[in-house]
């Protein structure tokens, strides 16, 4: 974890699921490193007092809950502890998501397609409804969609993903319409390709797939990107840091594409 800068949001109260590891605890790390209180989420304890501990050994505040995005009696219970505890939700960012198999459409099961969903667009979803009352009562607050450039643009693989990747895009748009009155802003970030465990793992499916070596994809991954590398979890971060802080008090309903250049080919 950073060490405290400038205490962009100091005092605030910042959900962040899916941040045992990955985008989700570089989030984490950078909203505490800026005063907030970082309430770790995600299903592996293990992982996530792992973070919550290394947020507090470098000075930050921060705490686990586990949380299963899909069940709504659990995430209703976080949120009202989380509530209950500091008497706000300032911040609430959707990163938790699974890729689900990369093959095409067709080959697809109708299990398969919806456990993709369930997670990313309809966990979304209930984390989203059982926060939004208790920023209501706040009087206002910040919700993130962590969507992808593949929200934005087609490609080859992954079909059920990209398309909850969509989906969180308006799912933001559609918040930040129904929510400015009441002082919430809502936006989506869109991360390129970032090294990640999802990533790596992803890689290593191809690597044994195609029979070509891990570190030849990543090259080819880096290619990619016209910067001419991917990128990495505190780029996301960073851009999750600007939208829920004061600086973005204008920005509601925008989509911030990270990605070194990919979509703009």
């Amino acid at each position: 974890m950073k060490a405290k800068v400038n205490g962009r949001l100091e005092g605030r109260t910042a959900i962040v699921t899916g941040s045992t590891y990955g985008i989700g605890e570089a989030i984490a790390k950078v909203l505490a490193a800026e005063g907030a209180i970082s309430i770790i989420t995600g299903r592996t304890e293990d992982e996530g007092e792992r973070v919550a501990s290394e947020i507090r050994s470098a000075g930050g505040a921060a705490e686990y809950h586990h949380l299963d995005v899909t069940d709504e009696e659990e995430v209703a219970k976080v949120a009202k502890a989380v509530y209950q505890r500091y008497g706000k939700i300032d911040i609430l960012v959707n990163n938790a998501g699974i890729s689900g198999p990369s093959k095409p459409t067709h080959e697809y099961t109708r299990e398969e397609w919806e456990k993709v969903f369930d997670v990313n667009v309809t966990g979304a979803f209930l984390c989203s409804k059982n926060v939004i009352p208790y920023m209501k009562e706040g009087g206002g607050g910040n919700i993130v969609y962590i969507s992808s450039i593949y929200g934005i643009v087609g490609s080859q693989d992954n079909p059920a993903y990209h398309a909850t990747k969509a989906a969180n895009r308006i799912m933001a748009k559609t918040g930040a319409l129904i929510y400015a009155k009441e002082n919430i802003r809502v936006n989506s970030v869109h991360p390129g390709f970032i090294w990640t465990p999802m990533v790596e793992d992803f890689l290593k499916a191809q690597s044994r797939e195609l029979g070509v070596a891990l570190e030849d994809l990543k090259g080819e991954l880096d290619a990619k990107h016209p910067i001419g590398h991917i990128g990495e979890p505190d780029d996301i971060a960073y851009g999750v840091l600007y939208l829920v802080s004061d600086e973005a008090k204008f920005v509601t309903g925008s989509e911030l594409i990270i990605d070194g250049g990919y979509t703009s080919r």
